[in-house]
């Protein structure tokens, strides 16, 4: 209970510190051809840019969230607790910490500000496209130490590699594998979108209250991300079983636009690195658990894509009381050691 206490007192001291802001990316243009004006691209930052003898930023450090998530996402007790705080890995006197929030995600821009499904359908190199943009003309970061991210964060963690080769010391992709979203991920993600966009309610995006199909779009999400242990534990009878998943759902709609869910799942439909992942230049720590429902690893995808790649270390996280699934990608108490030796050996370049 102490050490619980400890790590919530030091997450919200980080938080009590973050700095949170907009940046306004003009004329932005998206894969697809489509334009706007204006980008909203919001962001919370932890700590100071340092700079070397030559200009060069040496000790940022970017944490990309998933699928429906926001940069604060991650100033819990779980992970800023653990990895921001005094003395922690990634502790903020030391590190500047930039944790955006991806386009169509929180305080970024998204459908639900107006536009709704005329809104530019967005991919994970636009949003990985508007990070740049973000820490180069915006926080005027020319150089990461870090990019690291999970579920869809880990995703777009790929895309920085290749894309942009030589902007960073070390790739952290947590909870993903390099390949095109195929197999029983795409048909998840298909069912969520199919439940909003079939719904008549949903009047091609334009209906007043949210439409009914976002309940049972919601509970796929709750499976794809779930953990069998984790889940027994939590309702070891039929009744308690109903009860977690209803007010699972219930509670993710109260909180939830449709169409900005739809998007934000449809962003995914370009992602396949795999042919790309020669032009990753920089070390890479890749993390998955083996409860993982979303990267099952009987399918051995990671270890084949990456087995031609230098300078890859792929840890598998086997299956304990502690693991929580695709959600382990959230807590650094588990995986910390791996990336305390990663740090402890990256060159900078």
């Amino acid at each position: 209970m102490r050490a619980l206490l400890l790590l919530v007192l030091a997450a919200s001291t980080v938080a009590a510190q973050g700095k949170e802001g907009d940046y306004v990316a003009k004329n932005f243009t998206f894969n697809t051809g489509e334009k706007l004006a204006e980008l909203k691209l919001h962001y919370t930052t932890l700590g100071a840019p340092r700079k070397d003898a030559s200009g060069k930023v040496r000790n940022a450090v970017i944490v990309l969230h998933g699928t429906g998530g926001t940069g604060r996402g991650f100033l819990s007790a779980n992970f800023a607790g653990e990895l921001f705080g005094p003395g922690k890995l990634l502790d903020t006197a030391k590190y500047y910490v930039v944790l955006p929030d991806g386009i169509g995600h929180g305080g970024s821009s998204k459908p639900s500000d107006g536009m709704h499904a005329k809104f530019p359908k967005y991919t994970y190199e636009d949003m990985v496209r508007a990070h740049h943009v973000l820490l180069t003309e915006g926080l005027g970061v020319n150089h990461l130490r870090l990019v690291m991210g999970t579920s869809m964060g880990c995703m777009q963690g790929w895309v920085w590699g290749y894309t942009y080769p030589a902007f960073m010391d070390g790739l952290v992709p947590l909870a993903c594998a390099p390949t095109a979203i195929v197999g029983r991920n795409r048909m998840i993600r298909t069912l969520i979108m199919d439940n909003i966009t079939n719904d008549p309610a949903w009047m091609g995006g334009e209906y007043k209250t949210q439409p009914p199909g976002l309940k049972a779009a919601q509970g796929f999400l709750y499976m794809m991300t779930s953990a069998p242990l984790q889940q027994l534990k939590q309702a070891p009878t039929r009744d308690r079983a109903d009860e977690v998943i209803r007010k699972y759902v219930d509670d993710r709609v109260k909180t939830t636009d449709a169409n900005d869910m739809l998007y934000q799942f449809a962003s995914s439909r370009e992602y396949d690195p795999s042919s790309h992942l020669g032009a990753v230049q920089a070390p890479v720590l890749a993390i998955n658990s083996a409860d993982d429902f979303v990267n099952p690893p009987e399918l051995g995808v990671v270890e084949k894509l990456t087995s031609g790649m230098k300078n890859v270390k792929f840890v598998l996280l086997p299956i304990t009381d502690q693991t929580r699934g695709h959600g382990t990608h959230s807590l650094p108490a588990i995986w910390g050691g791996y990336l305390k030796e990663f740090l402890g050996t990256l060159p900078e370049r």
